[in-house]
């Protein structure tokens, strides 16, 4: 949810217009031995209105602050080999006109793999990654992006925010992978499979690069 619904200017409205209704409501009772009880159910269902109508109209205008687009949306992407599943979840930043990789993403740094937390990657069974043997599990997918090559870290520490906390004794294991130039630049950071019979490879691609990663399935 966007941080602009907790704007002190909106919750002032909200709790101004509230509390004019209740004191209207309150009035109305206080009018209860002056009154008769047809015009004070009348007086009674007016302010209920104002009240409902107040509270719809800031409501709606949460709403409507609700539905912008986040900035770096998540994303699950999946397949499936026979028994074997592979999920990866992450964050897609978005190029928005940057020089990406060299300078917002800069080279021979650990970075998360996307945006907010650090994506992960999802094994149900044994695989072949990178020329290397994964056992099943959940594991955080850290990268090291350089100009001709990259460095693929599958790590054990879970919940990263980032990769502030980047620790390389939790590495499970590492490889690298060669660059790729694309002609047509990837506006929103991609991650996704390119399956084949027995293998497929993860792709990463964000802005005019992408990177390979084979995997092999037991």
């Amino acid at each position: 949810m966007s941080r602009n619904l907790f704007h002190p200017i909106k919750i002032g409205i909200i709790f101004v217009g509230g509390i004019v209704a209740f004191k209207k409501i309150i009035s109305n009772f206080k009018g209860f031995f002056i009154t008769n009880s047809n015009t004070m159910s009348k007086n009674i269902f007016k302010s209920l209105g104002i009240l409902f109508i107040t509270l719809s109209f800031n409501a709606n205008i949460m709403g409507q602050e609700a539905l912008k687009p986040l900035p770096s949306p998540s994303a699950i992407v999946t397949m499936k080999y026979e028994d074997t599943y592979v999920k990866i979840t992450y964050s897609r930043p978005h190029k928005r006109d940057r020089k990406i990789f060299g300078s917002l993403i800069p080279f021979g740094k650990v970075w998360r793999t996307g945006a907010n937390e650090a994506s992960e990657i999802t094994v149900t069974k044994a695989i072949i990654i990178g020329g290397k043997r994964l056992s099943a599990g959940t594991y955080t997918l850290f990268t090291i992006p350089n100009q001709d090559n990259w460095k693929i870290i599958i790590n054990k520490d879970l919940g990263q925010w980032g990769a502030f906390d980047y620790n390389a004794v939790h590495n499970v294991l590492t490889f690298e992978v060669p660059v790729q130039a694309m002609t047509t630049p990837y506006e929103p950071f991609t991650i996704s499979f390119n399956q084949k019979e027995s293998s497929t490879d993860l792709l990463l691609m964000w802005d005019k690069t992408k990177v390979s990663i084979p995997i092999k399935f037991l």
